[in-house]
C-alpha cells in the first residue's frame, strides 16, 4: 500500500473481533511510534499495554466515574449518561489489546523561565500526537484495526490509579487494537480551500 492510500483509507474503529493480534504486531506498532519526531530527540513518551480482562475492566470503571461527573456537569440526564458510559465501557473491555500512550517529561530540557518550559511541554505533547499517528498507521498497515480514545486525558488520575502507573507517567490516550468486526462510518474531510488560510 502506498503512503497516500494508507493515510486516506485508515479509519477509527470501534468494534473488534475477540481474537487478539500477535504480540509481535503490537511490538511493531510501538516500534513505529518510537520513530516519531520529538523535541531534541528525547522521545517523551512511554506506552502501557493492557490485555488482561480484569485490567481493562478496572480501567473502564475508573474512567467511567470521572466521566459520569463530567457528563452531569454538562447537564445530561441520568439515562443519557448511563447509555454513553455503557458504550464507552464496552469499547474498552471488548478491545483485545489497549495501548495507553503516556507523556513522560523527565528527560526534557529545563529552562529558568516558565515560557520556554511551557513551550517544551507543548512540543512533547505534539510529539506524543505524532507517535500515536505512527501507531495508527502501523496498525492499519499490518491489517489491524485501531481507534483513538481521549478518555485518559480527562481522567489521568483515575487511569493512573487503575493501572498502577508511576506519577511521572501522564496517560493521554487509549488506543484499542484488534481485528475489524464492523466497518465504521467515515467522516468527510474539509477541502484544502478551507484548510489553507494563507499562501503567499
Amino acid at each position: 500500500m502506498d503512503f497516500f492510500t494508507l493515510v486516506q483509507t485508515r479509519r477509527t474503529v470501534r468494534a473488534f473481533r475477540p481474537d487478539s493480534p500477535p504480540r509481535e504486531a503490537i511490538e511493531q506498532i510501538i516500534a513505529a511510534a518510537s520513530w516519531a519526531p520529538s523535541p531534541h530527540g528525547r522521545q517523551p513518551w512511554r506506552f502501557v499495554v493492557v490485555e488482561a480482562p480484569e485490567r481493562k475492566l478496572a480501567l473502564a470503571n475508573a474512567m467511567a466515574e470521572a466521566w459520569r461527573y463530567h457528563l452531569a456537569l454538562d447537564g445530561l440526564d441520568p439515562s443519557t449518561i448511563e447509555y454513553r458510559l455503557c458504550r464507552s465501557r464496552e469499547r474498552v473491555v471488548t478491545a483485545p489489546v489497549i495501548i495507553i500512550p503516556c507523556l513522560y517529561l523527565n528527560d526534557l530540557d529545563r529552562y529558568p523561565d516558565p515560557e520556554r518550559q511551557a513551550a517544551e511541554t507543548t512540543m512533547a505533547i505534539q510529539s506524543l500526537g505524532c507517535a500515536v499517528q505512527n501507531m495508527l498507521l502501523a496498525a492499519f498497515a499490518l491489517d489491524l484495526a485501531a481507534g483513538w480514545m481521549c478518555a485518559p486525558l480527562f481522567a489521568p488520575a483515575a487511569a493512573r490509579a487503575a493501572l498502577g502507573l508511576a506519577e511521572d507517567l501522564h496517560p493521554h490516550a487509549l488506543i484499542p487494537i484488534g481485528y475489524l468486526a464492523q466497518e465504521p462510518k467515515r467522516r468527510p474531510r474539509r477541502p484544502l480551500s478551507d484548510l489553507i488560510v494563507q499562501w503567499q
